[in-house]
This record gives C-alpha cells, sequence and structure tokens, in this order.
C-alpha cells in the first residue's frame, strides 16, 4: 500500500466525517485442504455513509455479459485466440474525484502521526 501510494496521511479537516477500517483475513487453501498462503485485505467502512450525504452516486465498472457474448463471437468467426487474466489490484487503479478520509490501519500507525487520518 505504501508503494502504490494508495493513501497520504493528514490533519482531518473540520466537518469531515471519518470512515473507519478493518482487516479482512482469509485462508487459502491447496487440493488436499492444507492451509498454502494467508491474505489479508483492507476494507474501508463505506456502509458508514449516507446518500446523499456523504455520497451522491454509486459507480462499479462491469461487463455486461451481452459484451461478453459479442466478443467471444466475433473471436470465434475470426478463429482468434482468447486470453484470460485477473487483475488483482484494479481498485488501486481507479482514481477519486472526492477527498475521503478514513482511520489510519491497525498495524500502520505512523508513529508521532497518530492523530492524523489517511487521505484516500
Amino acid at each position: 500500500m505504501f508503494d502504490n501510494k494508495v493513501w497520504s496521511l493528514v490533519d482531518l479537516p473540520k466537518g469531515i466525517k471519518l470512515i473507519g477500517c478493518k482487516w479482512v483475513y482469509k485462508r487459502k487453501r491447496g487440493m488436499d485442504g492444507k492451509v498454502e498462503t494467508f491474505k489479508a485485505r483492507l476494507v474501508a467502512k463505506g456502509y458508514t455513509q449516507k446518500e446523499g450525504i456523504d455520497y451522491e452516486e454509486t459507480f462499479s465498472p462491469v461487463a455486461m455479459l451481452k459484451s461478453i457474448r459479442i466478443l467471444l463471437s466475433i473471436a470465434a468467426s475470426l478463429d482468434l485466440k482468447i486470453w484470460q487474466m485477473d487483475v488483482k489490484t484494479a481498485f488501486l487503479n481507479g482514481s477519486l474525484d472526492e477527498s475521503i478520509y478514513m482511520m489510519q490501519p491497525e498495524g500502520f500507525i505512523e508513529k508521532g502521526q497518530m492523530e492524523n487520518v489517511c487521505k484516500l
């Protein structure tokens, strides 16, 4: 998160509602059922916000099934190869037009800057 510059530490402006955050942990198991890797994900508690007060609209870019079918039919008719990929850090490539302030996550609290918050 530091390398990708997900947030910067700033003082909380007056009148701004601070969003909390929490860690979500997951164990990835192999075919034999044994734990192979541990994963951690930091999630902002956006559910505490109210529409019309804290935000105006939501947007999540999702491919429509019709679009995928059209692309597959074009690829099949032109005898093209189809490749699949998974973008695991897609959320990091998004840009925010709004200023969103989140509490410093547990384990990432900067010494000497404990009163500061994360500006996403």
